[in-house]
């Protein structure tokens, strides 16, 4: 290897921009298959306003933390590797928190300390290690986008059905009859369980289904 592409960084080697983005979906969506992330998935999912904030988060802070790593992934050293990470994660979460804090401040009240816990969020660690610190920009540019959309799409999934069965409404705007009973377990920590384990299963199924069988 030559000194140019030492100074420049590891040799790019990897899943293409394409695949990252489209297996970041499905194939490798951090909830329903990876299973990352389950602390927001579980707490933020009683409706969709605060699901759907968090994602933006999520989205700001994985965009932002994969290319910095990717951009100085010549220079990390194995043993302080997570602690750069950590570090890099932790700026831009801060930025998300008091962005929160200074437009959206119930919203923020109502996240809680979710927010700052994007810093330890396994998701955002796991793509700084398996991609960003590996592949080029453009790489870990296309894949925190598409893990930040399937976890927007999990996150979604799971507070559409326990918005709608626990409350009746959907972004604050009722789509169930006055009179159709509400399921008040769903908007409670029982019901994130219960629909988490039900989606995921399903999405499991449908993704063996697709599969060529082994025989």
């Amino acid at each position: 290897m030559t000194e140019a592409a030492t100074a420049a960084g590891p040799v790019d080697s990897g899943p293409t921009a394409g695949e990252r983005f489209i297996n970041g979906i499905l194939p490798e969506n951090p909830i329903y298959r990876q299973l990352l992330g389950m602390c927001p998935t579980l707490a933020v999912t009683g409706g969709m306003q605060p699901a759907m904030t968090m994602t933006g988060g999520v989205l700001f802070v994985l965009v932002c933390a994969n290319v910095i790593v990717s951009l100085i992934r010549g220079l990390l050293k194995p043993h302080l590797r997570i602690l750069v990470f950590t570090l890099t994660i932790a700026t831009f979460v801060t930025i998300v928190d008091r962005f929160l804090a200074a437009y959206m401040y119930q919203m923020s009240k109502q996240l809680g300390p979710y927010v700052p816990l994007i810093i330890v969020n396994c998701l955002i660690i796991s793509r700084c290690e398996v991609c960003a610190s590996k592949q080029s920009v453009r790489v870990a540019l296309a894949d925190a986008v598409g893990q930040s959309i399937g976890f927007g799409l999990a996150l979604a999934s799971i507070a559409s059905v326990r918005e709608i069965l626990g409350s009746g409404t959907w972004f604050g705007m009722r789509v169930l009859p006055a009179a159709w009973p509400e399921w008040v377990i769903m908007v409670l920590p029982p019901g994130a369980f219960i629909t988490l384990g039900l989606l995921m299963g399903l999405v499991n199924w449908y993704v063996d289904r697709r599969q060529p069988s082994r025989r």
